[in-house]
């Protein structure tokens, strides 16, 4: 994997866990694995099987016809390889004991994810600033960047969800769009339906829920416009969706502005497909264009000749499906007896949920700890563009830059164990591993961003804002 401006992380080795689910009791793993485990074909699971990766109650599976009971405990070990993420350093613009604020750069997940676990929001601020627990007041979507805000306790995190419930917490974005969005202000009403929650795609829709965005064009360069959302609900991509039904979608959404939508890209609300067809369009355009990595689909969405890395769907455990902020929850991985890297060492502080049947392995020093290597890359040229931070309270704090690019890092706590422990080599190939025999060319850091940009959320008696991105910028030419 090259590295440029990209931010990898190298394969690893990584354990799924789970109890057994209510609709498996009574069913043989072969069943389970055919109908649930559908990231890789069967014959997968058989070769896993004869290389001990699937364990039941800790004892390595030799039969996969042994018929699964209530609280049986599955545990699926599956070689990892993470996409890269644009290789920008991760922006604190506030901690002051109640929130963590912070300027998420576009291609960084906020929780673990799908195929993500180190190149995440969530897990970079617990290896890196010890920050865990923390509870998410919003989300950005991936290739979304911005203001993103965590509370630090629960309290906190209630106190802000009554300011969205009540409407006191305003959020300001900017765009790029196609063409020259109207002058003045537009305000768009349209109901939003969700057309596939696995996928993450919705339209405009009469059966959908009330929503309402108001726009304002800030600039027009002779191609497309910087736009001004204020989006006064909270929909699932509201903006997005509200652009496209508009005629004026964002410049670069690998969704909304894909052509599959049709001639007119659902403009006004026209779809000529049904929605099961226009969800295989989508996926179709982007396999074509070999950029599936831009639509976040679940592992068995693309099991068809997708190769990818077993025990991702509906066999993740509850902490995994639900995006925890707790970092080990999302860091159960293995110590096979494979070559490692060189590595940091990591003790992050956890508020585990330890199972006195299954315990964690120890180290042997009373601490349990998980073990990272990342390669030293180049942070992004910030030139002169500093963050601005701005706040009505009391309390102010200087902006924080987290470099993930160092040397070593090393963190400690005394109060709670970390999980399990994570191996990283960039040398070990697996033979069970699909992506281990595939060569991908990594996405290029203009396909990791699209021009939707949180930059301001302000309360009562708070605004936090972050830097204008540069195609942002009134003069800013299209590539």
């Amino acid at each position: 994997m090259q590295s440029g401006n990209m931010e990898p992380v190298y394969p690893y080795y990584f354990d799924y866990k789970t109890y057994c689910k209510g609709r498996w009791i009574g069913k043989s793993l072969r069943e389970v694995f055919r109908t649930e485990f559908r990231a890789e074909p069967f014959d997968y699971y058989e070769q896993a099987v004869q290389l001990g990766r699937i364990r039941l109650n800790e004892t390595p599976v030799d039969n996969l016809d042994i018929t699964l009971k209530n609280n049986d405990f599955l545990r699926n070990t599956v070689h990892r390889h993470e996409p890269p993420v644009r290789g920008c350093p991760l922006e604190i613009l506030e901690d002051n004991g109640e929130v963590v604020v912070v300027d998420k750069p576009a291609s960084l997940p906020v929780h673990p994810c799908g195929r993500f676990r180190h190149n995440t929001v969530i897990f970079i601020l617990g290896k890196e600033r010890g920050l865990c627990g923390l509870h998410t007041v919003h989300r950005l979507d991936r290739l979304t960047s911005g203001v993103l805000l965590f509370a630090r306790t629960l309290d906190v995190s209630k106190r802000l969800d009554q300011l969205v419930r009540d409407r006191q917490l305003e959020k300001e974005y900017l765009c790029r769009v196609e063409g020259k969005f109207p002058d003045g202000e537009l305000v768009c009403e349209e109901p939003i339906l969700v057309v596939s929650f696995k996928v993450g795609v919705c339209r405009v829709d009469p059966k959908g829920k009330p929503c309402r965005t108001v726009f304002q064009r800030l600039s027009w360069n002779g191609h497309s416009s910087v736009v001004r959302c204020l989006p006064l609900t909270g929909r699932t991509h509201q903006i997005r969706v509200h652009l496209q039904f508009l005629g004026y979608p964002i410049l670069n959404d690998p969704i909304y502005g894909s052509s599959a939508w049709g001639p007119t890209r659902a403009k006004g609300g026209v779809v000529s497909l049904s929605d099961e067809q226009l969800l295989q369009a989508l996926i179709e355009e982007h396999r074509s264009k070999e950029s599936l990595h831009l639509l976040d689909l679940p592992e068995d969405s693309l099991a068809q000749g997708s190769g990818h890395n077993a025990g991702e769907g509906s066999t993740m455990s509850a902490s995994e499906q639900s995006g925890s902020a707790h970092c080990a929850e999302v860091e159960s991985v293995n110590s096979l007896n494979v070559p490692e890297a060189k590595s940091h060492v990591l003790h992050i502080s956890v508020n585990p949920e330890p199972n006195p049947k299954y315990p964690e392995p120890n180290t042997g020093n009373g601490r349990k700890e998980v073990v990272f290597a990342t390669p030293r890359l180049p942070a992004c040229d910030l030139g002169s563009r500093d963050a601005v931070f701005m706040q009505t309270g009391t309390n102010k704090s200087k902006k924080e830059v987290v470099d993930r690019n160092t040397d070593s890092i090393q963190t400690q706590s005394q109060s709670h164990n970390i999980s399990s422990r994570a191996v990283f080599s960039s040398q070990v190939k697996d033979p069970l591993c699909t992506d281990c025999k595939i060569v991908r060319p990594d996405p290029t850091a203009e396909e990791l961003v699209m021009y939707l940009h949180a930059l301001r959320y302000k309360g009562p008696e708070f605004e936090y804002c972050s830097r204008i991105p540069e195609w942002a910028r009134e003069d800013w030419k299209e590539g």
